[in-house]
């Protein structure tokens, strides 16, 4: 296995307004796994409205306490952490 693989952390928006958080190399195919129902049992149930925000880790260990930490804020918190890093989010047309 490739050391030197690129990690991220991502944030979806479900359809029912929670935010789901989880760690790939491969965010849009992740992405598209979560939205075709091939995803987390979480996004089976509630499938993703939109992708929120990435933010990128040095390794697999680094992603996955970056999303424990995300995974204890509250949803509000965990909205402004997406606003921050990928600015403000469009006002949905539904």
């Amino acid at each position: 296995m490739n050391s030197a693989m690129q990690w991220f952390v991502y944030l979806i928006e479900c359809c029912d307004g929670s935010i789901y958080t989880g760690i790939t190399t491969d965010v849009a195919r992740r992405f598209a796994e979560h939205a075709s129902g091939r995803g987390a049992r979480y996004t089976r149930a509630r499938p993703p409205r939109q992708l929120l925000a990435v933010l990128t880790a040095a390794n697999r260990s680094e992603a996955s306490q970056i999303e424990y930490r995300i995974k204890q804020l509250t949803p509000l918190a965990k909205r402004q952490l997406a606003q921050s890093i990928s600015g403000p989010l469009q006002q949905r047309k539904d």
